[in-house]
């Protein structure tokens, strides 16, 4: 059985617009939050020269207004691991999997900086994704 990663999300004032829900776009930001998150989970490291992945491709499906006070966790899971790419699924919903505020995804794709090109997810990157593909 595929683990779930969890990460939690508290939402400040400013995540908030005039109509007083948690603005479409910070959804991006709780995506971005639970993937380091994430990655310092699976290395144990957040040392930024180790982070040899890009963003790719994002989109977020909305399902329900989130607004200041709402319990919010990022749940996460690989959906599919490439040669060079490996892609993200999210759900941001509350703790104990129940309302579903939205749903996203990330394709991310392993990057050589020096060379200006992608490159082969390690084999050790590749054995801890696979514990989260489901």
């Amino acid at each position: 059985m595929p683990e779930t990663f969890e990460h939690p999300i508290e939402i400040r004032f400013r995540d908030c617009d005039a109509l007083r829900h948690v603005n479409h776009a910070v959804y991006f930001s709780y995506c971005e939050q639970a993937r380091f998150a994430f990655w310092r989970h699976l290395t144990g490291s957040m040392n930024l020269n180790e982070v040899r992945f890009i963003v790719a491709r994002v989109e977020c499906d909305y399902r329900a207004p989130a607004t200041l006070g709402d319990q919010l966790v990022v749940r996460l899971h690989a959906a599919a691991i490439g040669r060079a790419s490996f892609t993200l699924d999210y759900e941001i919903c509350e703790p104990g999997g129940g309302r579903v505020f939205a749903s996203a995804r990330t394709v991310l794709v392993f990057y050589d900086y020096k060379a200006g090109k992608s490159a082969r997810i390690p084999d050790d990157v590749r054995a801890m994704l696979t514990r989260y593909l489901g």
